[in-house]
């Protein structure tokens, strides 16, 4: 096939390497080396999309990420990714791609209208044209803008890739291979300078790679590519293609890699992207400069590129954007554009500078050229491809060019976003025409056109001077200062943003349909500040963050206001400086990468018991367990808490946080840790006890045992066991580094099993036998011991969150599963059971123990009936706050039980508390139910919850109010402990 608009030869595309692709099902072809944006121009496409708001006809516009026209969809199916900028995305093998934001096809747009409907959709349309009637706008006005809104579409299915993250270190990172980044990179490294260069394209060089110019005689390509080739065999230096650094933070850069965004599919076990978090010494920013364009009449036709753009694909793609092609500039630079133009064998149609005089040298550039200088396009004039322009001479005199193309140059825009990153403002530079960065972060200097140094000289001594500096500062000699003869370049620009007086649109940013229009009625309204300019007419904030756009609506703010550009400021950018896939940020940790599941050393022991999982934090525990002829949960658990409250039942509690600590400080470690006292503890016990947040709320309880004089571990809720460790790490780390206390958590190193019930000690003592005496005179409530059961190690501790005799025994995690066959054959003729989570809820509430729904980070210890175990002898975290008036008050919500007045009525937890005859209201509201079970031991449901001055309100009755499940009940305020409120089981 061979491409309408692809030159004869020339280019830096690898012509032996054909790649076959489609856009929009039409099958097209290209080469190894070419974006998709050159290959579609190579084919002739003009029109690639279709504008956010009007829907017009949009053209490529540029070369590089600051595209505001050409967004397509990639891919298919679930790698569909929408709004990609056709510049940025290397060519591949059956890639496909189609456009977005139209209907029913990109030719024939039937929103197309909205152009007719343009004087109602201009700045703030939406604030005022849908003001009347009020109800229409939640449901007419709001659903018809929302279905209007977005450009392309996502797949809605999960990514089938995946994404990493990674770290890197360095003395110093290049921001951009450009002439000015290799200079730089080329210095320090040769000194041995650890250096990281970053580009986000796919080939080294930037903008030579796009120019005629020659450095030491050869073509600036060339240079660039021996240049790679040095870098390359240089140990101490990494060169980061496809990566573009988007974000500067407190010390470290962002940049994400597009590892296998060129290819058709990731190979396996490859992301398709990795975030990179980079800290360098120090960074140089080389990342050139934007054009800008020009605001006239029809300067959005597909045809109208940036005349550095128009060079890009000429000379490095080898792909030519008409055949007849007009030059539109206020700045030497454009010239060079009809230099390259017929260079390439283009009919360049006449030069337009807005500049009344040109230096020789730079008029010479376009040879016999029509060239009208002190002249304007004022319209540009197409429908879905430019037809002509309309210019306008020096004396006022109209003249119309047909074109195919017009390469529009306003001046440069330094790419300085990263340096504004952590709060810096940009200066304008009135002989620069530019907004300059004024303070970058601390360890970052500017080089080339991103510092205002337009030319390729200024950039490659640039580079050499702040690399040797790079290399001074990480104590580095540099051999020798390298210096390269470059090719003449001519620059000087006029400050010109727009014709005045054009009849067409004219528009400003390209991507979110800002017309000068709407510059000018913010200014009319009173939005001038360059940020409620930003906001009232959306200016600068598509995708390409307004790189095009924002210089040139700022400075016809300017005009507008009679301010100087400097006096009218800019906005500042911030992260991430080009789109970043969410993905991205994610990294592996998604779905069960983010949440892995755990299993203990008893799951397939308690799956082969009927069991029913749930999640618990990370961990699946049995929740239930089904026998024959149980056609419902509850059935289960209430046989479960009834076999447990008449005989034995075992539960495997392993998930519980378990912390060993170790040293002759941990008892003066806990105790300023727990608001209770533990340094009084005896070896062999164990105690209950609470720990609080520093802002006096409580974080998690649990208990502690003593198993030798230096000796203890710590038990934790299984949804809080990583954020205590936490807690305790920073404790000893930060507060008291001076205790000698060593901590490790050992949760997946035990395996533990509650065994519970009036027949427990009986089953216990038939497993263990001789190895320990578990008499009540021996081994009484709260004790603990260590010992071994043969050659294995095993820990028993005596405590209860059931209201029943009770024990937990602890083997290593290898002999989990053993243990739980072995406890089930002791006990088989005592008729014990498994029993689950929901079990060990009903009996918890039952016996009035909190647990994660009161522990919700809300509560205070005097709230949960803890308050007495606040130690007044010691100091604690969060003793100070704990005493703030509010959380000491006694009308604050506090634990209590409630059951129905009627008993057959079931209980919700979440229900609010009203008091009986007051309307349901946030002011009438009184606490809420934390906890609620059906209670097998009582016959009906209780719960638990939190009620305003609750203890002394024992007896009273309420209302239970959820109108979320339509239930509005009267319960009675009792007492939370329902079972054994004497304790008399538990210490059996």
């Amino acid at each position: 096939m061979k491409s309408s608009s692809r030159l004869a030869s020339g280019g830096l595309i690898d012509r032996s390497k054909p790649l076959n692709f489609n856009f929009d099902g039409r099958p097209l072809q290209g080469f190894t080396g070419d974006t998709l944006a050159s290959a579609l121009m190579a084919n002739g496409v003009r029109l690639v999309g279709r504008s956010f708001k009007y829907h017009r006809p949009r053209g490529i516009f540029s070369a590089g990420s600051e595209e505001p026209n050409a967004l397509v969809e990639l891919r298919a199916a679930a790698r569909r990714e929408p709004n990609t900028k056709a510049t940025t995305v290397e060519l591949f093998d059956r890639l496909e791609a189609a456009s977005q934001n139209r209907w029913p096809s990109l030719s024939f747009d039937i929103h197309a209208v909205n152009q007719l409907a343009g004087p109602m959709l201009a700045a703030g349309f939406y604030y005022k044209t849908f003001m009347w009637p009020a109800a229409f706008w939640e449901k007419v006005y709001e659903p018809a803008i929302r279905r209007a809104a977005g450009l392309g579409r996502l797949s809605g299915e999960d990514d089938p890739d995946t994404y990493e993250k990674a770290y890197a270190f360095c003395d110093l990172l290049v921001i951009g291979a450009g002439p000015a980044g290799l200079a730089a990179a080329l210095t320090a490294g040769r000194a041995g300078v650890r250096v990281i260069i970053a580009e986000s394209d796919f080939v080294l060089g930037g903008r030579l790679n796009s120019e005629t110019h020659e450095i030491d005689d050869a073509p600036g390509s060339v240079w660039a590519k021996a240049a790679e080739e040095e870098l390359k065999a240089l140990p101490n230096v990494r060169i980061m293609r496809r990566t573009s650094v988007f974000g500067v933070y407190d010390g470290e850069y962002g940049a994400i890699e597009r590892v296998a965004d060129h290819l058709p599919v990731p190979p396996g076990h490859t992301p398709r992207q990795r975030l990179w978090k980079i800290v360098a010494r120090e960074a140089i920013l080389s990342t050139g400069a934007v054009e800008r364009s020009i605001v006239f009449g029809g300067n959005d036709r597909p045809g109208v590129m940036l005349a550095s753009a128009v060079r890009t694909y000429v000379n490095r793609f080898a792909a030519t954007p008409g055949q007849h092609v007009a030059v539109f500039t206020t700045s030497d630079d454009g010239w060079r554009t009809a230099y390259d133009l017929k260079r390439a064998g283009v009919s360049v149609e006449c030069v337009v500078d807005a500049r009344s005089t040109v230096a020789s040298q730079v008029s010479a550039l376009a040879g016999n050229t029509p060239r009208f200088l002190g002249g304007r396009v004022s319209e540009a004039r197409g429908a879905c491809a430019l037809k002509s322009i309309d210019v306008v001479n020096a004396a006022g005199d109209r003249k119309t060019f047909a074109v195919d193309a017009l390469a529009v140059s306003g001046g440069w825009n330094p790419d300085i976003a990263l340096s504004t990153h952590l709060g810096s403002s940009p200066v304008w530079s009135e002989s620069r025409a530019a907004f300059l960065a004024s303070r970058p972060p601390d360890g970052m200097t500017i080089a080339g056109a991103a510092a205002g140094n337009w030319t390729l000289a200024e950039a490659l001594n640039d580079g050499t001077i702040l690399g040797t500096s790079a290399a001074a500062n990480a104590g580095r000699q540099t051999r020798g200062i390298s210096r390269s003869r470059t090719s003449d370049e001519h620059y000087l620009v006029k400050a010109f943003w727009h014709v005045a007086g054009s009849r067409g649109k004219a528009f400003v940013d390209l991507q979110n349909d800002v017309t000068e229009k709407d510059i000018a009625l913010a200014a009319q309204e009173g939005f001038r500040s360059v940020e409620h300019l930003k906001r009232y007419t959306t200016l600068g904030m598509a995708t390409d963050q307004g790189r095009t756009s924002n210089v040139s609506g700022l400075a016809i703010m300017a005009e507008l206001t009679g301010r100087t550009v400097a006096e009218t400021g800019t906005t500042r950018a911030r992260p991430p400086h080009i789109p970043v896939a969410i993905g991205a940020f994610a990294g592996l940790h998604t779905a069960r990468h983010f949440k892995p599941t755990r299993l203990t050393a008893g799951h397939r022991w308690a799956t082969a018991q009927g069991a029913t999982f749930v999640e618990a934090g990370q961990w699946l525990r049995a929740q239930w367990f089904t026998k024959a002829g149980e056609t419902d949960w509850l059935q289960s658990v209430t046989r479960e808490v009834q076999t447990v409250r008449s005989a034995a039942g075992i539960c495997d509690v392993s998930t519980l946080g378990k912390i060993a600590l170790a040293g002759p400080d941990v008892a003066a470690f806990l105790d300023r840790i727990y608001i209770n006292m533990f340094s009084t503890l005896a070896v062999g016990k164990v105690r209950y006890g609470a720990m609080l947040r520093e802002d006096g709320f409580v974080m998690d309880d649990g208990t502690t045992a003593r198993l030798a004089t230096d000796h203890w571990v710590m038990s934790t809720t299984t949804a809080n066991a990583g954020k205590v460790m936490q807690h305790l790490e920073f404790c000893h780390q930060v507060l008291w580094p001076e205790l000698d206390v060593q901590m490790v958590s050992v949760t997946e190193q035990w395996s533990q099993y509650a065994v519970a019930g009036p027949q427990s000690r009986i089953l216990l003592q038939r497993f263990l036998g001789d190895a320990v005496d578990l008499s009540n005179e021996a081994f009484p409530y709260l004790a603990c011991g260590e010992f071994r059961l043969g050659k294995i190690p095993v820990r028993l501790f005596r405590i209860s969150f059931s209201g029943e005799l009770a024990y937990e025994i602890a083997v290593p995690a290898d002999y989990g599963e053993v243990l739980a066959v072995a406890l089930m054959d002791a006990g088989r003729e005592l008729g014990v059971t498994p029993y689950g989570t929901e079990a060990l809820s009903v009996m918890r509430i039952e016996k009035g123990h909190v647990a994660g729904n009161e522990l919700n980070g809300h509560t205070v210890a005097n709230d949960l009936g803890l308050g007495r175990m606040m130690s007044a002898k010691k100091d604690y975290i969060g003793r100070v706050m704990a005493a703030r008036p509010a959380l000491i008050d006694p009308k604050r919500p506090s634990l209590v039980g409630l059951k129905p007045v009627d008993s057959d009525e079931r209980l919700r937890a979440g229900a609010h508390f009203v008091a009986r005859g007051v309307t349901a209201s946030p002011e009438t509201d009184e606490g809420y139910m934390t906890s609620t079970a059906f209670s097998p031991s009582l016959g009906h449901w209780i719960g638990l919850g939190l009620l305003a001055n609750g203890p002394q309100r024992i007896g009273e009755r309420i209302r239970a109010y959820d109108p979320v499940r339509s239930s509005d009940i009267e319960v009675e305020v009792v007492p939370p402990v329902f079972v054994d409120s004497k304790g008399e089981r538990l210490r059996a």
